[in-house]
């Protein structure tokens, strides 16, 4: 069951009697000390992913279809022979992509000339295991020569292509373009917000020296995250920590306008996301549900396990009389590096409902 975070205690508009903006240190100052703390760029042998076990499987299986059309001499036969073909090679597809998913770790600590063996010689072994499974099913024993030389062959052949295109797609992860728009997103964490929280801590310094100092920890903090590289991923509970940060020093400016409330499951915390996936949402929950109104408005955060997915929900209420509309770069911004990093294991949802709107992401854990 999702847990709700731990109290804080509340944070009043100013002025205000309280110590503290309610945050202390998060695991981005461990971070801040050590750059290695931060998770490794993922394998090129990371094909844990459900979009490149498909795409393998459709590849492998072209080929095999394509080849067969050499063998066959009228459909009836080809449709014969790509049925045999189709029991070999998706168990020795699936083998090979377990084996490398398993692996992966210690494949890509291999010298590269050793990773094109290893691969070569793990899709020989697992066409070979493909084959032997369908030779008995069938109760043919495949005894002669040429019938355990071409499925070695192919397997190796096909696994030797298959690694160039995990190669090409870990080059491609992060291109020039997909860049750019990051580094908008980054920016995202607009100027007027720098000129009100600056305007806060001003105000606080001699009614309050204490909490100034931690709104100006938690401003800092924000902007440390968005001028660091950001290709790596990092988890949940960081980018949790660092929405909670944003939220912070939003409820000093908004005060009791604001309501935030935070059920948290901290099994869903360890999920690999990218950076600044959380802040530019709270941020527009902020911006479009809460400073146009009157009355303020509630943001809810919710992260939680599902199926062996971390799922994290942001919702905020509408206002009758809404912001200006933008122009949903960020949402737009937040999809595509979630589409980079996770492919079609990502999940990200929009829906207005009854007043509320809601934004829903999935990733596996």
């Amino acid at each position: 069951m999702p847990k709700s975070a731990p109290a804080r205690a509340p944070i009043t508009a100013l002025p205000s009697t309280s110590t503290s903006s309610g945050f202390g240190s998060t695991v981005f100052d461990v971070l801040g000390d050590d750059p290695a703390a931060r998770a490794a760029p993922a394998s090129v042998f990371d094909v844990c992913h459900v979009g490149v076990v498909l795409r393998a499987l459709v590849f492998v299986h072209a080929a095999v279809f394509t080849g067969l059309l050499f063998a066959a001499g009228n459909l009836a036969a080809w449709l014969s022979l790509a049925a045999n073909g189709a029991s070999v090679a998706l168990p020795g597809v699936l083998l090979w992509l377990l084996a490398a998913c398993a692996c992966k770790r210690s494949l890509g600590r291999l010298p590269r000339p050793w990773q094109w063996a290893v691969v070569a010689a793990m899709g020989a072994l697992s066409a070979l295991f493909g084959s032997a499974l369908a030779w008995l099913l069938s109760g043919d024993a495949g005894a002669t020569p040429i019938a355990w030389l071409a499925p070695v062959c192919a397997g190796a052949g096909l696994a030797l292509v298959l690694f160039e295109w995990l190669n090409l797609r870990a080059k491609a992860l992060l291109p020039a373009d997909t860049t750019a728009r990051l580094a908008e997103l980054q920016s995202r964490i607009r100027p007027h917000f720098l000129f009100n929280t600056l305007n806060t801590a001003l105000a606080l310094v001699r009614l309050d020296p204490a909490r100034a100092e931690a709104v100006l920890e938690d401003l800092a903090e924000l902007f440390r995250v968005a001028i660091t590289e950001s290709s790596e991923a990092v988890t949940l509970a960081e980018e949790v920590a660092l929405a909670q940060r944003y939220l912070a020093i939003e409820q000093i400016r908004f005060g009791a306008r604001l309501r935030v409330s935070w059920e948290l499951d901290p099994d869903a915390g360890s999920a690999k996301v990218p950076p600044l996936l959380l802040q530019p949402l709270v941020e527009n929950a902020v911006r479009h549900g809460v400073e146009p109104a009157d009355a303020g408005g509630l943001i809810r955060v919710q992260t939680r396990v599902r199926l062996g997915r971390a799922v994290v929900s942001v919702t905020n209420s509408v206002p009758e009389v809404g912001s200006v509309p933008g122009h949903g770069m960020a949402l737009r911004n937040v999809r595509e590096r979630l589409r980079l990093m996770h492919d079609v294991g990502g999940q990200f949802e929009v829906s207005l409902k009854e007043g509320v709107f809601r934004v829903e992401i999935g990733v596996p854990l």
